[in-house]
């Protein structure tokens, strides 16, 4: 949940640590902390805040000059955020100094012991007491650095991402992982570290991504060396070239990265099937899947893992695998999943989503569906990623970096690859006739025309905004394959406005929240001519008749729920299958706009990170 940077090599580190945590801030923002290393003395930074205000107060209280350097930006876990809690700590001598992601779960226990052996700390967090006991190893049994760290990792127990550094071994940085990335950046005669490789894209494009327990011992002008933290067994390094580049985590003249990211998906749903959709040929040629095709085709059933907003993408494709091939379907959430004692079988198909890669109890979930002899596919955008090397095999999203915390692209782009997979499998099923899936490929083929159409709807949903910016509450409905996009698009207004939000199949209002509906409820339905449509009509006119307020996503030329609605937002017709690429569009652009007017740091939430790491 925090990000890392770090630099060793002939370079300044201070303006490239500084660059790389406004890169990371989406990884946590609520501290951030430099320490730099000038030859002779250690220099540290740190303050409760963002990394701007570090920015400002390191150039105060330090000289920023050296060519060693660490940084990280908080997302607070053990101890409130303050600037005492702030990352890098040092150790009681003051020699050692570390960076951190993650949770240490035994450090009370190891805390009491080291206070025993005189050690004293000054914050509430687990790190401090890390640091400290890779001091106490190094300095008990004589032992260098690297050493040190591998021996005290032995004996934690939780999540890490970690830099250290030793005074006492000035040409060397000391990284490891266990449940947390971490990306190592190789230049000329210099390393990055970092948590992505977005905060040194534009010095190399050569990375090496550290697996879970391995460690990495950084020295200049000295071959870097990869060990096993278990066995200390020397690992070859594989060396990934970069796919990013720097022109896609800058905004681009956007005021923030969601509204950039927004407005690419038409371009980014078109390279998620680029080279796999050929429409006018009738074929879907993906790799992942062809290599597997009988274990998807003789499931008992398909699981379906994820959390947050690729939890609703998972929904979503539970309808269309349903609808197209025939398979059974059940989505978990990966955080209920791991912790109880699921039924899973060696004919399950469980097929991961992430859009990091990184998320901690998809992780988890997915090794406990392999240890029960599941075959596991994965769905994540980050190439190298950790799910994308744990599952057997899996496609990736294309979607490019996602910097803003509330997921977008992300999301269509996750439906667009599960509805190619669910497509290759009703065919190979012969569970479609060959009409319908000419019908859906060209359909589909033509879905970023409409998603930009889709775009266009900007302005009214930003005069509707400006309507209900002051709501205190908002319900979403939907029917069918819209059900899960209600689901999110209530997720969204929630994360970034801080309005309270809830999403409902529509027919479940007279369930419950049909109680909460009065001239001040703002009610947002997504009404598309399609099935269901009389009963969404007949949900519609349930809510006029309590005075409630109707946005209605319509399809274009609607007549029927515009004489009904307060407000409507007109989208292309597409099939159902694919309509939740385009429903989604207007529902993230009006949650975009509410928290814009209300103030609202929309690219970081309180309280959220982007990838949640951590337990």
């Amino acid at each position: 949940m925090c990000g890392i940077v770090g630099y060793i090599g002939q370079r300044e580190a201070y303006p490239i640590v500084i660059k790389g945590l406004k890169r990371l801030e989406y990884r946590g923002y609520d501290s951030a902390g430099v320490v730099l290393y000038d030859g002779s003395d250690l220099k540290l930074s740190k303050t409760k805040g963002k990394v701007a205000d570090l920015e400002e107060k390191a150039q105060k209280e330090i000289s920023t000059t050296g060519n060693i350097g660490m940084g990280h930006t908080r997302w607070a876990t053990h101890g409130v955020p303050n600037d005492v809690n702030s990352h890098p700590h040092y150790s009681n001598s003051g020699n050692l100094v570390i960076v951190h992601n993650g949770i240490i779960e035994n450090y009370e226990p190891l805390k009491k012991e080291l206070i025993k052996r005189g050690y004293t700390f000054k914050s509430d967090t687990d790190t401090e007491v890390l640091v400290n006991l890779i001091e106490d190893v190094k300095k008990q049994d004589n032992l260098k650095l690297g050493k040190a760290v591998q021996v005290a990792l032995n004996q934690v127990v939780g999540a890490y991402a970690i830099a250290v550094f030793d005074k006492e071994r000035p040409r060397e940085i000391v990284a490891a992982r266990l449940g947390s990335p971490l990306a190592i950046g190789i230049g000329k005669d210099e390393f990055f570290i970092a948590s992505d490789a977005s905060p040194f894209i534009e010095y190399t494009s050569n990375a090496i991504y550290l697996e879970d327990e391995e460690m990495a011992i950084i020295r200049l002008h000295k071959p870097m060396k990869i060990r096993k933290i278990k066995d200390d067994s020397l690992v070859d390094p594989y060396v990934q070239e970069l796919q990013m580049n720097l022109e896609q985590i800058e905004k681009g003249g956007y005021d923030h990265f969601m509204m950039k990211e927004i407005y690419e998906q038409p371009a980014v749903i078109k390279d998620t099937y680029r080279g796999r959709l050929h429409a006018n040929e009738g074929l879907i040629k993906m790799a992942g899947v062809e290599d597997n095709l009988q274990k998807f085709l003789n499931a008992d059933r398909i699981l379906i893992i994820a959390c947050g907003t690729s939890w609703h993408a998972g929904l979503v494709a539970e309808y269309i695998f349903e609808e197209f091939a025939r398979i059974p379907v059940e989505v978990e959430y990966a955080s209920e999943f791991r912790y109880r004692n699921p039924i899973i079988r060696e004919n399950d198909v469980v097929i991961a989503i992430s859009q990091s890669g990184e998320t901690a109890d998809t992780l988890a979930a997915i090794k406990l569906a392999k240890e029960h002899g599941a075959f596991v596919f994965g769905v994540c955008n980050v190439v190298g990623s950790s799910i994308s090397r744990e599952t057997h095999a899996g496609a990736y999203t294309h979607a490019g970096p996602e910097i803003g915390v509330a997921s977008t692209k992300a999301f269509t782009t996750q439906i667009t690859v599960l509805t190619l997979i669910a497509l290759r499998l009703a065919q190979a099923k012969g569970t479609l006739s060959n009409s319908d899936f000419h019908r859906y490929l060209q359909e589909l083929e033509v879905i970023p025309e409409k998603v930009e159409e889709a775009l266009a709807t900007n302005d009214t949903a930003k005069a509707i905004a400006e309507i209900y910016k002051d709501a205190p509450n908002c319900l979403y409905l939907g029917r069918g394959y819209n059900f899960p996009v209600a689901l999110e698009g209530a997720l969204k207004l929630k994360e970034i406005s801080y309005i309270h939000a809830e999403g409902y199949p529509a027919a479940e209002m007279k369930h419950g929240p049909i109680a909460l509906i009065d001239e001040q409820m703002p009610v947002v339905v997504i009404a598309q001519k399609q099935e269901h449509y009389d009963k969404i009509v007949s949900n519609i006119q349930e809510i006029k008749s309590r005075s409630g307020k109707i946005i209605a996503v319509v399809t274009s030329g609607d007549v029927q729920v515009r004489e009904l609605a307060d407000h409507v937002i007109e989208i292309p017709k597409t099939v159902d299958a694919l309509s939740p690429l385009l429903t989604t569009i207007p529902l993230q652009l009006l949650s975009y706009h509410i928290a814009v007017m209300r103030g609202c740091n929309v690219d970081q939430p309180r309280n959220l990170a982007k990838s949640v790491t951590v337990e």
